[in-house]
């Protein structure tokens, strides 16, 4: 029997980062490349607020370009086989792994001028942190996956619903267990709850695995803009029509200046 006082709480934080467009997300997590080396895996162009930041910041952030569309669903592919912990080589002009474009096969080295990554979250320390923008789109990249041999009008059915939740079920299940920092970035969709109420949930996949998505993350922070103000929620009490909570009981809506980094340290 392993009891409570024979263990350490683990130190890797697991945080979903969720609310409206343009609600400061994507900045606050950027952040935290003020202490932090920040391996940025950004699926929809998040990375022009990074120039923003201050110099000594945008030295702290490795950023992964992930060119998603429908017609090329990239994202897909590759987030599951980074969550997986693989050792992946992606360039950045496909967002693909081992790019044959881009990369000589026989040698595994980058053909002239083209921009290689390496993400490896085997290889990741206590000082890493790994940021996945976002999980709405990686949402839409797996449907357009899963229907890419479909006409434009064609609407999901039963099974296809159900793929899809078994789908982040595996990404998010990792997320879940890897002794790693990891921040997943995601909007926000209003769906019903057990309780009949509705609710403001981060977007992952099928309304119904996004009411649940919650559980896989220790933190839960909810951004809004009030009164010209970026803010931030974290506490179960936050809102009650908004899903948040902190393992660490981190309040960051007492917050005048609300930083990310109070949840890490």
């Amino acid at each position: 029997m392993v009891r409570a006082t024979e263990v350490e709480q683990s130190a890797a934080k697991k945080v979903l980062l969720y609310g409206p467009p343009k609600s400061g997300k994507t900045e606050a997590a950027a952040k935290l490349a003020e202490k932090y080396n920040l391996i940025y895996v950004d699926i929809e162009n998040g990375r022009d607020t990074i120039f923003k930041l201050p110099p000594e910041m945008k030295a702290n952030i490795d950023i992964v370009r992930i060119p998603d569309t429908r017609d090329y669903p990239i994202a897909a592919e590759t987030l599951l086989k980074i969550i997986r912990g693989h050792k992946c080589l992606i360039c950045w002009e496909h967002g693909k792994i081992s790019c044959p474009h881009c990369m000589d096969i026989k040698t595994k080295e980058p053909k002239a001028g083209a921009l290689i990554t390496e993400v490896c979250m085997q290889d990741m320390g206590p000082n890493d942190i790994i940021v996945f923008d976002s999980l709405t789109q990686f949402t839409n990249s797996l449907i357009s996956n899963m229907t890419r041999n479909r006409p434009d009008d064609y609407k999901l059915d039963w099974d296809d619903w159900g793929h899809l939740g078994k789908l982040f079920d595996i990404f998010l299940s990792h997320v879940q267990n890897w002794e790693r920092n990891i921040v997943c970035i995601s909007h926000e969709v209003a769906v019903d709850m057990p309780d009949k109420s509705e609710k403001l949930v981060p977007v992952a996949g099928t309304r119904n695995f996004s009411r649940n998505a919650a559980k896989y993350f220790g933190e839960v922070v909810y951004c809004e803009v009030v009164n010209k103000k970026h803010k931030m929620g974290s506490s179960t009490t936050y809102k009650s029509n908004i899903i948040t909570g902190s393992r660490a009981g981190v309040q960051l809506e007492t917050k005048d200046i609300p930083n990310l980094l109070e949840i890490f340290q």
